[in-house]
């Protein structure tokens, strides 16, 4: 009787576990509601002009750049876009973009470079496109061209990560002076789901992989892969998209006019070190 009272208690206490802060923050990153990269697009800025191709396979879709203004100063902006009704979705590939989507926004960002615009580059995305014709089209390299050439842009960059910031489909926007993320985003360089097939064979185990994956606000600001986490309404900024807004706002302009300030060689410099010193960590015997 006794064996049988302490199998119910162990079964009770393994049915009654919480659920992980982590799992929390990336239900919050995935809300359904929540403002996605092109909505912060229009509230933050005006007079789009969008861009279109890559200039050698097509128009993607899943990713958007335009020439805008930034309280009336010219500058460059590039989100991702997941599309609202499902028939969006399927069409812009639920915002994951293909080779040519980065292309496209490698592009946009050497016609900023050219005429002197900062780049502003807005991301939620689960990660780049994985189908066949992606990867027969150059994805990683498409990828890895984006990273090279936004280190060394000679203009000021400012990343903001809104939702889900996506293995290298993310950082291939995200190579930038000033990399923001909000409270209740992930930056991870797999899915909770994938890492879970990996690492335990069973997908279900999503929520110990989000755990350990580390990938919450809180812990990749501890690692420095991001400059500065940026607070929301309560419950997340689908409840108050206007003050998330304005929040947003407030925070590229500061960012902004630092970068502004800082001399061209002395801009790259830092960009350079930052993310050469990023995540590391050392070990004594």
């Amino acid at each position: 009787m006794a064996e049988h009272e302490t199998g119910r208690t162990a079964h009770s206490q393994a049915v009654s576990a919480p659920t992980p802060e982590a799992w929390i923050k990336t239900e919050l990153a995935r809300h359904p509601q929540r403002p996605y990269p092109m909505d912060f697009i229009a509230a933050l800025f005006t007079d789009f002009s969008e861009i279109h191709g890559d200039r050698a396979f097509g128009d993607d879709a899943a990713m958007s750049c335009g020439m805008a203004r930034f309280h009336d100063e010219p500058v460059m902006v590039i989100g991702n876009l997941k599309g609202r009704t499902l028939k969006e979705r399927v069409a812009r590939k639920f915002g994951s973009p293909d080779p040519e989507g980065y292309r496209k926004a490698l592009r946009a960002m050497k016609i900023a470079e050219k005429f002197g615009r900062p780049v502003f580059t807005f991301m939620d995305l689960a990660g780049a496109y994985p189908g066949i014709g992606a990867e027969e089209r150059g994805q990683a390299e498409a990828i890895a061209r984006n990273l090279l050439e936004m280190s060394r842009l000679r203009v000021p960059t400012i990343a903001t990560i809104t939702g889900e910031g996506g293995s290298g489909g993310a950082l291939a926007l995200a190579v930038a002076d000033r990399v923001l993320m909000l409270e209740n985003a992930i930056y991870s360089v797999i899915s909770p789901e994938a890492c879970a097939s990996i690492m335990w064979k069973d997908a279900s185990k999503k929520q110990q992989a989000a755990a350990a994956l580390k990938y919450t606000a809180v812990d990749v600001k501890l690692l420095g892969c991001v400059d500065e986490v940026l607070p929301e309404p309560w419950g997340g900024t689908q409840n108050d998209p206007e003050a998330a807004m304005v929040l947003v706002d407030q925070r590229l302009r500061d960012h902004l006019a630092t970068l502004r300030d800082l001399p061209l060689d002395t801009l790259l410099e830092q960009r350079y070190t930052k993310f050469r010193n990023i995540a590391q960590f050392y070990t004594t015997a």
